[in-house]
């Protein structure tokens, strides 16, 4: 092949006009390639890994779901996947737990354990749920001194004994650092594409304590969107709240691509209009992972929400596994006092076993019959019904697949003996509408043999109408005599004719000893059957 050129006429063989060819076609795609790295595409994606409602650090349901450590392996991965990942809680983590009613160096450890996890776990934002204010002034203070991540809270506030509100802090080696009531975070991407990200928080008022002041949570996340919109390019929500209050705060802040939630304790994810609710399963069982596009040109934001189950599938994050054991020796130590097989399966609920605060304080729920039906076994049903209050019930959740002796003390860590009372019919219908009009509070009753006639407003025992003047035997907890609850019941009132108190080493010297034969008692029964 000949090239002419303006002033010479050059020859050059085929084979190093290939290789010159070549050669420049290398170096464009290369100087292309390192233009294009260098140039910001204005898109950047991240990711958010939620977490809501967790109470118990290790795996549940025999080992089936959840386990921090498991958790912790999953966090790394997306790590790998964008380095633009952040961990967050949406509240509800310090309480209720059985290991934080473990008394360990002369203090219980309530929420000790979660704060040792989450620094371990590089948690980077969280938010207060209403179980956080189960713990005392002072012992809150101590568990948000220890730990090492950023919290926000944008409606709830410290309330001094002067009655002056003031914002929530931390003492750290630098001295205070209040609570902000918004958190700005900076992205950057490999290319450059940089992007600021806004947070506001509300919690649910369900907790009234005299060191807490609850304001307008809507009014608060109005306020804070405001604030924040002409500071960042994105803003999400971080809450804790009935799923009918997240809705409402959605349709007030329509521009709010997602709002990370816990409180109701089961999986959830809510369209309202562009905003997403999205809130995992108590306990770990399940996580969200929020995989988030934003074009900072086009102002486009797509939110991919992944919901993955915390299984045995997950291999375990030996860091935080360690420190999951250290806690767990301790907490088996104290069980198998009373369970020597702790983790044995006991019984399979096929149906969920509802131990939610807000139902074993208002209704009858099938968990509720079982302990109360537990406690009438544990006298070979030598009584004519019983009656327990769901305030013992400390779970907050839902019991469903394996359940083991460890289960049992998460819903009743407190134990107690079941005694056996003679009462007069009077005494004892007083005893059943007190339980009755309590709804919503530790003294409302979980029953075993009775029932309510709403229009007749009549007690029935075993199908026949209580008599006034009749005696009856009823098993109760223990703390139900102690007049905690129910003032008028107590030893002394005359209407109380005997108490019987199991002796140590009887069946019902401990309630969750009872319930834990009887359910393996109603599990054998059952797969017998099936047999």
């Amino acid at each position: 092949m000949i090239f002419f050129s303006r002033y010479i006429i050059t020859f050059i063989p085929n084979f190093l006009l290939m290789k010159l060819f070549k050669t420049s076609l290398f170096s464009l795609l290369f100087l292309l390639i390192m233009n294009s790295c260098n140039r910001k595409d204005d898109e950047i994606k991240f990711t958010f890994l939620q977490l809501n409602d967790v109470y118990e650090i290790a795996a549940i349901g025999g080992g089936e779901y959840g386990g921090m450590d498991r958790v912790e392996t999953l966090h790394k991965e997306l790590l790998k996947e964008n380095p633009n990942t952040f961990l967050f809680m949406a509240g509800d983590f310090l309480n209720p737990s059985l290991l934080g009613n473990v008394k360990y160096k002369g203090e219980r450890i309530k929420g000790k354990q979660m704060i040792d996890v989450m620094n371990a776990m590089n948690f980077d934002l969280v938010t207060f749920g209403n179980h956080e204010f189960d713990l005392s002034e002072k012992l809150l203070q101590k568990r948000i001194d220890s730990s090492k991540f950023s919290w926000i809270s944008t409606d709830v506030e410290h309330l001094l004994k002067d009655s002056t509100a003031v914002p929530f802090y931390k003492n750290t080696a630098k001295g205070k650092e209040d609570f902000h009531r918004t958190v700005i975070l900076d992205f950057k991407d490999e290319d450059g594409t940089t992007i600021k990200i806004g947070f506001f928080s509300a919690t649910v008022n369900s907790n009234p304590v005299p060191y807490v002041k609850y304001s307008d949570f809507y009014e608060n996340a109005k306020n804070a969107y405001n604030n924040l919109k002409t500071k960042t390019d994105l803003i999400f929500g971080l809450t804790h709240l009935k799923i009918s209050q997240d809705k409402l705060l959605a349709k007030m802040l329509p521009d709010v691509p997602l709002v990370m939630g816990g409180h109701e304790h089961y999986n959830m994810l809510v369209p309202v209009g562009n905003v997403k609710i999205a809130k995992a399963d108590a306990n770990a069982r399940t996580v969200y992972v929020h995989r988030i596009t934003y074009n900072k040109k086009t102002k486009e934001v797509v939110v991919n929400s992944e919901l993955v189950e915390i299984n045995p599938g997950i291999p375990s994050d030996k860091k935080v596994a360690e420190i999951v054991n250290k806690w767990q020796a301790i907490l088996n130590k104290k069980v198998e006092e009373y369970s020597p097989k702790a983790y044995e399966v006991i019984y399979k609920a096929e149906v969920p076993l509802n131990g939610m605060d807000d139902a074993v304080r208002s209704e009858q729920t099938n968990l509720g019959k079982l302990i109360a039906e537990s406690m009438a076994y544990g006298f070979d049903y030598q009584v004519d019904g019983a009656l327990v209050n769901g305030g013992s019930m400390r779970l907050d959740d839902m019991l469903k697949g394996n359940i083991t002796g460890v289960d049992v003390f998460r819903v009743m860590p407190f134990g107690g003996s079941v005694l056996k009372v003679k009462l007069t019919g009077k005494l004892l219908k007083r005893v059943l509408n007190y339980g009755r009009i309590s709804k919503g509070e530790g003294s409302y009753l979980q029953r075993y043999n009775f029932t309510y006639d709403k229009d007749k407003k009549t007690w029935y025992i075993k199908g026949k109408a209580i008599d006034d003047t009749k005696i009856y035997t009823v098993a109760f907890s223990d703390y139900l005599l102690k007049g905690y609850d129910i003032s008028f019941l107590k030893p002394e009132n005359k209407e109380v004719i005997d108490i019987y108190t199991p002796k140590e080493g009887e069946l019902n010297s401990d309630i969750r000893r009872t319930f834990i034969s009887f359910l393996k008692h109603i599990y054998a029964k059952e797969k017998s059957e099936k047999e």
